[in-house]
């Protein structure tokens, strides 16, 4: 039976009004209820479904603008519920999650109908992406600039600036501060960033992220006169904007 999640945290994405449904078919319920919920802090309704069968009557039955579809799934296979789906010509965007990594599987995927291709692990900032691009092909309006302070950051051109300065990061950099975009204001925990920016498999044993951080102040804070990342000590990073 599906598992209905709470109502969206942030402003909700709509469509002429009507709320975007996203439908995750994952059978790996950790990581079906984490990507729940990353989508719903987005301000995505996700429905949550544990297996093929389930997936593909629930897909059948209800619009979803997006499906989040595993391939290794109990009881159907996402590979013969994505061709059933798109045999019965349900129109939903359809986003695959696997850990099959050859280019043949692949091929299959994106053959078959699948509309895009996430290997797994991934990190839930790229899952966020491309759920963004998916929907805008589909006419979704969703603003594609993000601001804090005197900094912005297009989520489409990738381009950074600070004031009138161009900022160059690399791809982990980049991640890293449209997260802390995406959520200022906002504590992230050192586990939070890692899950978000390198996968959520990360061993969150490491430094990276402060390693990171560092950089990324350098980056976007170094010569000017109001910092806007913060450490909370023992807990995480904020991005500041007051």
């Amino acid at each position: 039976m599906a598992k209905k999640t709470q109502r969206p945290e942030k402003n909700q994405h709509s469509i002429s009004g009507d709320l975007i449904h996203i439908l995750v078919v994952e059978d790996e319920r950790h990581l079906a209820d984490s990507i729940a919920r990353r989508l719903q802090e987005e301000g995505y309704a996700v429905d949550v479904v544990h297996d093929g069968e389930e997936g593909f009557q629930l897909a059948s039955s209800k619009k979803y603008q997006l499906i989040v579809l595993d391939l290794l799934l109990p009881k159907r296979d996402g590979l013969h519920v994505l061709r059933e789906l798109r045999r019965n010509r349900v129109q939903s965007m359809i986003l695959v999650l696997t850990a099959k990594s050859t280019v043949e599987d692949r091929v299959e995927g994106l053959r078959t109908g699948a509309d895009d291709y996430l290997l797994k692990p991934f990190a839930f900032a790229e899952l966020i992406a491309r759920v963004e691009s998916l929907l805008r092909r589909q006419g979704v309006e969703q603003s594609t600039i993000l601001r804090v302070a005197d900094l912005e950051l297009d989520i489409e051109t990738r381009n950074v600036r600070r004031s009138s300065r161009s900022i160059h990061l690399t791809a982990k950099e980049y991640l890293l501060l449209e997260l802390l975009m995406r959520n200022k204001n906002r504590i992230l925990t050192r586990r939070e960033i890692a899950e978000q920016v390198w996968g959520y498999n990360f061993d969150t044993g490491t430094n990276v992220v402060d390693v990171y951080v560092n950089y990324l102040r350098k980056a976007i804070d170094e010569g000017f006169p109001k910092r806007l990342i913060h450490t909370v000590r023992g807990v995480g990073f904020i991005l500041k904007d007051e």
